[in-house]
């Protein structure tokens, strides 16, 4: 099994219900959604570019999936999970638009937000203690994506390559999508998050996601308020 602390909005929040509807999966209830109907796109087309998001459910990557280090449990990290919740403050994002990040898309901030940027290398530091070191295999799949030196080196230090100064918020949307069909995804994606795209948004919570055997679906299971005040 493996954990990852993903931000996430609530499981009633008309983000993550619209989110639900366009990857064909709500990993709060485990629920598949027919896929949606995409100008321009045939069944299958779609259905391979939804499919890795759908896998991990709609999040921002805070802390990336990991093994437990031997000697944790599950019970403290949720514990550790909560009480670290209780004084961390929400975090406002003034402006969140649909962004293609290299060959995805993703919901990201419009600017860099100083605050979400600290509390992402809080959630990475101090949740080091309940990782377990990466395989061979981890290490060797993450190299493939080409990694600068830096990228590198937080892989072997933290066990994923874009944290602190390589970190950039986003909630993927799609997975790869060649640049003949950016355009027409592009358009598609804001005619269904039109009402969040350009929009701002808070992040109040924090989730355990758990992937209960690789390759399976992830899902959420269990989520802490961010309740340190109003930022």
């Amino acid at each position: 099994m493996r954990y990852a602390i993903y931000a996430t909005p609530s499981a009633e929040h008309p983000l993550s219900l619209a989110a639900a509807r366009w990857l064909g999966r709500d990993a709060f209830s485990g629920e598949d959604h027919p896929l949606p109907e995409v100008n321009g796109f045939s069944g299958g087309t779609i259905e391979a570019y939804l499919a890795d998001p759908g896998r991990y459910g709609f999040h921002g990557t805070l802390k990336a999936p990991f093994t437990l280090a031997e000697g944790q449990s599950e019970a403290a990290l949720i514990a550790t999970l909560d009480a670290f919740a209780a004084g961390a403050a929400p975090v406002t994002v003034p402006e969140l638009v649909i962004r293609r990040l290299g060959r995805f898309f993703a919901l990201v901030p419009n600017e860099r937000v100083e605050a979400l940027d600290a509390l992402a290398g809080r959630v990475v530091a101090d949740f080091e203690p309940f990782r377990a070191p990466l395989s061979e295999a981890d290490i060797a799949r993450r190299r493939a994506a080409g990694l600068t030196l830096d990228e590198e080196t937080n892989l072997i230090r933290w066990g994923y390559p874009y944290v602190f100064d390589a970190f950039r918020y986003h909630m993927s949307l799609t997975g790869r999508v060649p640049k003949d069909d950016a355009e027409p995804m592009a358009t598609e994606l804001k005619r269904h998050f039109a009402d969040f795209d350009g929009k701002p948004f808070v992040l109040d919570r924090l989730a355990i996601f758990i992937e209960p055997e690789r390759g399976a679906p992830f899902v959420v299971h269990h989520v802490a308020t961010l309740a340190g005040g109003a930022r």
